[in-house]
């Protein structure tokens, strides 16, 4: 069992930066791979970027390629999502979640958090 807690969200203009952040329970973090999923208003759930063992692995959907960065620290049982140039279509509240498939699916991802608010303003 792997429980998930997001933080980081809030307000920002257009163009600003957050930093979200996923603490996970249980000793076994390191040996899931990683995943951030969004859901807007009225739309479906999205992937947006994912981590494997390393950030040698890493996956992004093309939206956001070049603006967020996912990482994650085994030591601290937590992985991260930076986000920089945020844009008014990144609203969202944003999942963290965790799956031992190598896949950014999100029907495979097993355990999830209770999300956190990304709003960009305009």
């Amino acid at each position: 069992q792997v429980q998930l807690v997001e933080s980081g969200g809030g307000l920002v203009q257009a163009g600003g930066s957050l930093r979200l952040s996923c603490a996970a329970s249980g000793r076994t973090f390191s040996t899931y791979r990683m995943g951030w999923f969004r859901q807007a208003p009225g739309k479906e759930r999205e992937f947006v970027a994912a981590i494997w063992w390393s950030a040698s692995n890493t996956f992004y959907r093309d939206s956001v390629k070049g603006r967020f960065t996912i990482s994650r620290d085994n030591a601290k049982n937590t992985v991260y999502l930076q986000m920089n140039s945020l844009k008014p279509e990144d609203t969202a509240i944003y999942y963290c979640a965790a799956t031992s498939r190598a896949t950014i699916d999100l029907r495979y991802y097993d355990y999830w958090g209770q999300g956190t608010q990304v709003t960009v303003s305009s």
